[in-house]
């Protein structure tokens, strides 16, 4: 069974994105971050419940246990049911999908010396020149250089991206009013920002905890935005939640 909640612009869908991507119709744009290795957590760092520093993280890693790179079906579906893509980790499965693409998406962290990754690569179907995100993504320094350090967000999944990401690509990448799908909702950050930007959206997610979790946190940004903008005449309420089953 397939459990739906809908907040605000948000469609959220608890289930494998390879059933359901076939019956949702047509987007505009896809935005997606798919799993790139198989099998078990490497190295206990998926599902570990702390960081390299010893900051304990959300008890929702626990049940993050084993990862599954889509196949070449998953990314022919993909094609088919959006116009555009922007898949992040491309450089991991170019194969999968063809490495030529159009144009390239660098997001920046600015992690300095650190041993975390300078940068994340996504392939982008437009036909666009390389365009390049700075955000800080590490420790107590998240958001600045290109982001509002007064933003800085809660870890609850391991690949967790910030919001600040998702609203650029928008912000650059869709029309107002477009419908964006993505097939890994993990934290949540693509809906947030999806409800911020006013473009209808559509989430799936295949782990229970991790959905609850990405509901409510979406759920929250969304209270929380909604306290921040005009309210209307005759008011309603804020945040609009549909499940069944």
């Amino acid at each position: 069974m397939t459990e739906k909640v809908v907040i605000a612009n948000a469609t959220l869908y608890l289930g494998k994105c390879e059933d359901l991507m076939p019956s949702l119709g047509q987007f505009d744009l896809a935005i997606v971050d798919p799993p790139y290795f198989d099998g078990p957590n490497k190295t206990g760092y998926y599902g570990k419940g702390y960081s390299s520093l010893g900051v304990k993280r959300a008890k929702h890693y626990d049940s993050l246990r084993e990862w599954s790179v889509p196949d070449k079906q998953y990314f022919e579906t993909l094609k088919a049911i959006s116009r555009h893509q922007i898949i992040w980790g491309a450089n991991h499965f170019a194969d999968r999908f063809g490495s030529a693409a159009p144009g390239w998406i660098v997001w920046d962290k600015l992690n300095g010396g650190s041993t975390f990754a300078d940068a994340e690569l996504a392939y982008c179907s437009m036909d666009r020149a390389v365009r390049v995100f700075r955000y800080v993504w590490n420790g107590m320094h998240q958001g600045q250089y290109g982001g509002d350090k007064r933003r800085q967000e809660p870890r609850i999944h391991p690949t967790q991206k910030p919001v600040a990401l998702y609203e650029w690509l928008l912000d650059n990448y869709a029309a107002p009013g477009q419908l964006v799908i993505d097939t890994h909702l993990g934290s949540g950050s693509s809906a947030i920002a999806a409800n911020s930007r006013g473009n209808p959206f559509v989430g799936i997610e295949l782990d229970a905890a991790m959905f609850d979790a990405a509901c409510e946190r979406i759920a929250r940004a969304h209270r929380q935005g909604s306290l921040l903008q005009p309210q209307p005449q005759p008011a309603e309420t804020p945040v609009q939640a549909e499940i069944s089953a």
